[in-house]
């Protein structure tokens, strides 16, 4: 979506919009650092981010990723920075190409600084020589395919310092194509509306988008204050100076500061701001709270599907996805990168997904093995392991090798029925509570349109020991809303579902609209998940020497159990799925790992050849061939 038409929604709507920006780390560390900080950004709802580019295009490549990672992984709407800097005509095309490929439909149009080793500014032979130049070839090559943002200097740019030569070259900008502006950023707030009231008398109406600049650390505002040449008013400095060796201190009192002139700036009929974030989020998220944009917790964005949606260039309508990657959703954009279409409306053809190879960049364990032994310790017994889980449920641990995120809200009505699980040894991965007609607005489980009504059915998926599998799936066959798919790292598949085809979990009503079904169940899919859950635990158990006993037990684990997952079909029902486990238990999970199957509520389980019901023994070859 252009940045243009969020801008005049929040002008509209009288809701302020709020931007960060980002720029590439120099680490392939800090890249993966920032990812995950963007990633826990995404919840205070931004209404785009933006990612600047080198000098010359130095960092090109990096800017180019970030772009694409931001918008098709976190969903991110991404304005890429371009300048035309010592950059050939080939370069710039290689970028709005890459721009384009990945969905992003907004850049902003930079002249940009001289490399380090240029004292001065010059246009390269087949370059640009201005910004100006700049949007009209973007405008030129792709239309109105990109939203072209362009800079304004509201106390003048380093060589040039004439504001009324300064402002004509915006109008010319913004008459060759630019359709909103984001300044240079500044602290004297008077300044700033009096340059906006300038640019309203000039015929500039576009938005204009003030760049603000939190304030870290006293030596840190000073430096970039100064490489910025912008004014610092002088109460400012009475209020900081006092303070300046007290880091704590500065960022209290500069989070008002800032929120001041943001207030001021509102007050004056600009409805946005872009944070200059220098890939750091407290200070942001300070000045955001003290605004009343976000809550401490942080504002979750409106959700428009239960699952976070991909911005990428085919992606922007897909609606329906598997429930196996609730909680690992950049492995699915991952696995999923190179289909032609994405499911919109409808799942179709479970047989024409081809999933992609475990060995991707971004699926398989995170995290140094060091890391992962401080994370979840050395479990030398079933009972360790089960105390892992519950720590995670209990919000003690943010991750889970099948989990990227902590346990939400949403979990809230069953998390209770959850560690009870793990505390009898049933080792729970994803799950979700029965939702009977919320309405979309709901603070935890709405999502879609205002005005409709969401529905879902309970979910669970779990480990489960070989020696409780039989016993589980004959419950499950007396009952007649239950199905299930059980799978082993082998590929032994068992289910009841009555096809192959979908069967969709969580459903809204909406007015004006079909149903809509985002969220499904299905066997090709299930197999495809089978193999990235084992994998990740295969990962975890190799986090620790050959031989040792948290390796021998993880593996035990991987090699010996079942993955199943249950659908109770009755979205009226709200425990039906627990009651299965009743009397359920892993025996001795004090002891080393035993696979002989228990007695359970006094009686031995049938062997798993002899189960009644209707259940299905899938031959797991038949569906590596369907998925490969």
């Amino acid at each position: 979506m252009h940045i243009k038409d969020k801008l005049a929604e929040a002008h509209r709507s009288g809701k302020p919009a709020f931007s960060f920006e980002f720029f590439p780390p120099k680490t392939a560390q800090g890249v993966q650092n920032l990812y995950d900080r963007m990633d826990r950004m995404h919840d205070l709802g931004p209404t785009f981010i933006d990612v600047t580019w080198g000098a010359g295009g130095s960092q090109s490549d990096l800017t180019c990723e970030m772009v694409n990672v931001a918008q098709t992984v976190y969903g991110f709407e991404t304005c890429m920075h371009l300048t035309c800097t010592d950059m050939e005509k080939e370069k710039v095309d290689h970028a709005l190409s890459a721009a384009y490929k990945a969905g992003c439909t907004n850049i902003l149009a930079l002249r940009g600084d001289p490399p380090r080793d240029t004292e001065k500014w010059q246009a390269i032979e087949g370059g640009f020589r201005y910004a100006l130049d700049l949007v009209k070839y973007i405008k030129e090559k792709y239309g109105d395919h990109f939203d072209i943002g362009v800079a304004g200097y509201p106390e003048g740019c380093d060589d040039e310092q004439d504001p009324d030569l300064l402002m004509d070259h915006l109008k010319q900008k913004i008459d060759a194509g630019g359709t909103f502006v984001v300044t240079q950023m500044f602290y004297d707030v008077d300044n700033f509306l009096n340059w906006v009231d300038k640019c309203r008398a000039s015929g500039i109406h576009v938005p204009i988008v003030p760049g603000i600049m939190p304030i870290q650390t006293h030596a840190a505002f000073l430096r970039r204050a100064t490489w910025s040449n912008c004014h610092i008013p002088q109460d400012w400095i009475d209020a900081l100076e006092p303070i300046k060796n007290d880091d704590a201190a500065v960022r209290e009192v500069g989070k008002g500061l800032v929120a001041e002139m943001c207030r001021r700036i509102m007050d004056h009929g600009v409805m946005a701001l872009h944070f200059y974030t220098m890939n750091l989020a407290q200070s942001t998220k300070m000045v955001l709270e003290e605004l009343g944009l976000i809550s401490r917790e942080g504002t979750p964005t409106k959700k428009a599907l239960p699952w976070r949606q991909s911005l990428g260039l085919s992606r922007r309508e897909e609606d329906v996805r598997p429930v196996f990657w609730k909680n690992r959703h950049k492995s699915y954009v991952a696995r999923t990168q190179d289909w032609d279409e994405f499911p919109n409306g409808r799942w179709g053809d479970s047989r024409s997904p081809a999933f992609g190879e475990l060995d991707a960049y971004g699926i398989g364990l995170k995290g140094t093995n060091e890391q992962n032994i401080k994370l979840w310790g050395k479990p030398e017994s079933l009972k360790d392991i089960a105390d892992i889980f519950i720590r995670f449920l209990k919000n003690d641990l943010k991750s889970l090798p099948w989990s990227e995120a902590p346990v939400t809200d949403e979990a809230e009505p069953i998390i209770d029925d959850l560690i009870d699980l793990n505390w009898r040894g049933l080792l729970t991965i994803t799950s979700q509570p029965s939702v009977n007609g919320v309405k979309s607005s709901h603070p935890v489980h709405g999502w879609g349109p205002p005005g409709g009504y969401v529905y879902q059915k309970a979910y669970l998926e779990l480990l489960i020991s070989p020696s409780l599998i039989t016993e589980l799936i004959d419950r499950i066959d007396q009952n007649q809303t239950m199905t299930f798919y059980a799978v082993n790292k082998k590929g032994d598949l068992r289910t009841n579902a009555p096809s192959e085809g979908p069967n969709a979990v969580t459903w809204g009503v909406f007015p004006g609209k079909e149903i809509v079904q985002p969220t499904i169940v299905e066997t090709i899919s299930f197999l495809a998940w089978k193999d990235e859950a084992f994998r990740l635990g295969t990962d975890w158990a190799n986090c620790h020497p050959a031989g040792s006993p948290s390796r021998q037990l993880i593996e035990s684990i991987m090699n010996d159990w079942y993955l199943i997952n249950i659908v109770d079909n009755d979205f009226h029902s709200t425990r039906g799925i627990f009651d299965l486990f009743d009397g359920l238990q892993v025996e001795n999970l004090d002891g080393p790992m035993e696979t002989n199957q228990p007695v359970v509520n006094g009686h031995a389980p049938k062997p798993f050849t002899e189960l009644n019901g209707t259940h299905k023994n899938v031959d797991g070859k038949v569906f590596d061939a369907v998925l490969n």
